[in-house]
């Protein structure tokens, strides 16, 4: 029990200078590479401390070993933009003036009720809240919000369409057939295939993206004591 002590002090103590040496970024805000390093370096720190018939010198190897890659790894980061983007990638301009990209929201594996997450985790929960959001290279969303951000709409937009797909539940929430949601689109001159999103709010408040065209916002009639 006192060896399995003592290792762990040990094991505890390299990690602290390691991590230390590694910088001062939260979780949240490593690079892909840096949070693969801490992972692994984790996982090889609990090897030896668990089993005493592991030397303790291979666990330390180890760590140190992952430490001078992490260096080698930040050093041709920060060496020119080409080492950059292939080690860590670079940001995504995922909404822009013309609404939503969906182009760019694929790329990163994600779709819009992802956006729209992230989004409300800043306080914005309309679309066009944002003239511009990126998602950086630690998958952190930045936010540039239109000059009349949180004034549009006193009710949670839900989304209605998400590429080309109706979302049933909603349409059930706002009461709305699938006949007559394809209607709207059709007197707007569009359709559900082509719609790449569309949100609505409890005041009948829409937004609508559609392919190849900017966003628009209109207004849709709701049925008598329809709110959310």
């Amino acid at each position: 029990m006192v060896v399995t002590l003592i290792r762990t002090l040990i094991i505890f103590t390299t990690l602290v200078v390691v991590m230390r040496l590694m910088g001062k970024r939260q979780i949240g805000e490593m690079q892909p590479f840096e949070f693969i390093v801490t992972l692994i370096i984790a996982d090889l720190a609990c090897i030896p401390m668990a089993d005493i018939s592991i030397p303790l010198i291979y666990g330390i190897v180890s760590i140190l070993g992952l430490f001078l890659l992490h260096q080698l790894l930040s050093l041709l980061e920060q060496s020119g933009s080409f080492f950059k983007t292939v080690i860590s990638g670079k940001p995504s301009i995922v909404i822009n003036k013309s609404g939503v990209d969906m182009h760019e929201l694929k790329k990163n594996n994600m779709d819009v009720e992802d956006l729209i997450e992230s989004m409300r985790s800043q306080g914005y929960f309309s679309l066009d809240d944002l003239d511009y959001a990126i998602f950086e290279s630690n998958g952190k969303l930045s936010a540039f919000a239109s000059r009349d951000a949180h004034k549009k709409s006193s009710s949670l937009p839900i989304l209605i369409v998400d590429n080309g797909k109706e979302n049933t539940k909603n349409l059930q929430i706002a009461k709305i057939e699938k006949s007559e949601l394809i209607s709207f689109l059709k007197r707007e001159n569009h359709n559900l295939k082509t719609t790449e999103i569309m949100t609505m709010d409890g005041e009948g408040r829409v937004y609508l993206k559609c392919k190849k065209t900017p966003y628009e916002i209109l207004f849709y009639n709701l049925k008598e004591g329809v709110k959310w």
